[in-house]
């Protein structure tokens, strides 16, 4: 028997899904707290214009986004993925992931030979 387990759930950072038209379909609870429950709700109607056009812009290629944000005090970095759809393998929404991160955090570069 498969077992069901909700891994985000539990999850130390926030984790919201849409699909392609925009609707929430899943959000933790670290986003509910974050954002409130939004589940049912459109994406284009709490975004600005330039916002709205980077979504779009995603659901119709699957390319991903990610960047860093201080929102009161703390910083974050913000990951949009797409998600597929297991019959036609075609973007059917988007993830986004907000991780805080420490003030300090380290950056170590794997590239370079000491």
């Amino acid at each position: 028997m498969k077992q069901v387990f909700d891994y985000l759930e539990s999850a130390d950072f926030a984790a919201t899904v849409c699909d392609k038209e925009g609707i929430v379909v899943y959000q933790n609870a670290l986003s509910v707290a974050a954002d409130g429950d939004a589940i049912g709700r459109n994406l284009f109607k709490c975004h600005s214009s330039k916002s709205n056009d980077k979504i779009r812009h995603m659901l119709q290629t699957g390319e991903n986004n990610t960047y860093q944000i201080i929102k009161r005090g703390r910083h974050y970095l913000i990951h949009h993925s797409p998600w597929y759809d297991n019959e036609t393998n075609e973007v059917a929404g988007l993830i986004e992931l907000s991780i805080p991160l420490p003030d300090d955090y380290p950056t170590y570069n794997r590239d370079k030979h000491e």
